[in-house]
Order: structure tokens, then sequence, then C-alpha cells
């Protein structure tokens, strides 16, 4: 299915993005959660800052190249994999990385897989990447501002309305890509981040794939891929 040069060219790009998310949360996130603490921020707060910092400069960033550079989705999907698996292992030996994991949750693992899967089950629809990127950009760049503003307020977690009408203008913005479905699906998306009780790294992209998928195969009129 895919050629050994999509997979060569895709390596040489994946490598440098690689170390750059690497390089967000192990240095630039842990930066940004001891900033926060030094500006008298609790140490959960600071930990929500350090988590959306990873949503928007690593995934996100990563997400909104893979259309333009890459050949294939194989090369995403299988850093998504190791990351899954380097954010759940602190977890399993107890020595987390504090300055954005907490005990309670493996949020950060979802989050990784369910942008994997994403990025992956989008292409097999839609070669330009865009169908399975935009919900993955909802949830990086979305769902990372809306945690910044309700930080940057209240200092604690919580669904507060600020950050959903943050998120809301964000993800309308990405979602134009897509048309009126895509405008649809940022709606949808920031409905669902604000339920509480559940995991909205996996409620953002499910929503919001199936709605895209859903115009594209269907209503391809207000879809404008």
């Amino acid at each position: 299915m895919f050629t050994k040069t999509e997979i060569l060219y895709d390596l040489k790009i994946s490598i440098p993005l690689f170390f750059w998310v690497l390089f967000v949360v192990q240095f630039l996130a842990k930066w940004v959660s001891n900033l926060a603490i030094k500006r008298k921020y609790p140490k959960n707060s600071a930990i929500y800052f350090g988590r959306k910092i990873i949503h928007i400069f690593a995934s996100g960033i990563v997400a909104f190249l893979i259309p333009f550079f890459f050949k294939e989705p194989i090369l995403p999907f299988l850093m998504a994999v190791f990351f899954a698996i380097y954010t759940f292992l602190p977890h399993k030996t107890g020595k987390l990385f504090d300055w954005f994991q907490v005990k309670e949750n493996l949020h950060e693992v979802n989050f990784c897989l369910m942008w994997g899967f994403s990025i992956l089950f989008g292409w097999f629809f839609d070669k330009s990447f865009w169908l399975g990127v935009i919900p993955a950009l909802f949830m990086s760049f979305g769902d990372g501002i809306t945690g910044i503003v309700r930080n940057l307020k209240y200092k604690k977690r919580g669904k507060f309305w600020e950050g959903s009408l943050a998120m809301l203008f964000v993800c309308v913005l990405i979602g134009l890509k897509m048309g009126w479905a895509g405008i649809i699906a940022a709606i949808f998306a920031t409905i669902f981040e604000k339920i509480e009780g559940i995991d909205d790294n996996i409620s953002i992209p499910i929503i919001s794939f199936l709605i895209l998928l859903f115009f594209f195969k269907f209503f391809p009129n207000l879809c404008t891929l």
C-alpha cells in the first residue's frame, strides 16, 4: 500500500518532529509548569498548564504539518503509539512526569492514541489527511486553548464557560477548512468537551470525526474537501 520511497520520505520528516515533541514534553512544558508555580499558581494548576502546552505545541503543530509534508499515515500513527507508551510507563512505574501528569488519570495516554487513530483512519477516506487531521486539531488547539483560558482566570481545572467560548472560536476557525461540515463538527466538539465525567480526549475526536465523515460521504456539497 505504501512504497519504500514514501516511507523513507516521511521518515526524514518524522525524525525532527519526533525530537520536537520530546523537547516540548520534557523541557517546554516543564518550564511553563515551573513558571506557573513561581507565579503562585497551585501545583495542580501548573500541571494543567503543562498539559495544554503539550496539546498545542507538540500534537497541534505536528498535526497541522501532516497534510503538507507527509505521504502516508503510518509513521505519524507509530509516533502516537510510541508517545502513548512513553506517557503510560511513568504511571506504571510510579515515577510520573509531574509537570504534566497526575496519578488520578491516564488522559494523556488516551490523547496520544486518539490522535494517532484519527490521523490513520481519516487517511483511508481522504488522502489529503484533513478528514483525520481536523479532529486532531480540535483536540489539540481547541481543547488546549480552553484549558489555558480557564486556568488563567480560575487557577484550577474546570469546565468554565469562558474556556468553552475560546474553544468554539478556535475550532470554528479550524473547521472552516471543511466548510459547513467543519463548523458543525466544531460546535459538537465544544459541546462534548463541556460534558463532565467523560474523557474529552476520546469524545472530541470521535464525535468530530464521525460528523465530518458523515458529511464527507453523504453531503459533499457541505464539505469543501
